[in-house]
């Protein structure tokens, strides 16, 4: 499960760096700073996920919950979004190492 979690931390932060390449090559071409929220990034690549997650969060879900979080999400940018999720994927399969070393019996 370990193996999973990191190799997902691992495909989110190739995510993270491919969306904050394409934003920094937008943003020299357009003499601006230019941050794609996460709607659009989404968008661009699978419109049908998107707008299936919509329905199943706001019928599924509390609408607050879609009304406030999900929207507020959706308008952070993509590279921001993916960084924090594979910081969490990462944090969640970490091992600690061992308090004693590794040479203890």
């Amino acid at each position: 499960m370990r193996f999973l979690l990191r190799l997902a931390s691992l495909v989110a932060l190739a995510a993270a760096v491919i969306a904050g390449t394409i934003d920094s090559i937008q943003s020299v071409a357009a003499s601006a700073v230019v941050m794609t929220p996460m709607s659009d990034a989404w968008q661009d690549v699978s419109p049908d996920t998107l707008t299936s997650l919509q329905s199943a969060l706001s019928y599924y879900i509390h609408p607050r919950f879609y009304a406030f979080i999900f929207q507020w999400l959706m308008l952070q940018p993509a590279f921001a979004v993916f960084l924090v999720i594979a910081l969490l994927l990462w944090m969640i399969g970490y091992k600690k190492p061992p308090v004693a070393g590794r040479f203890t019996a």
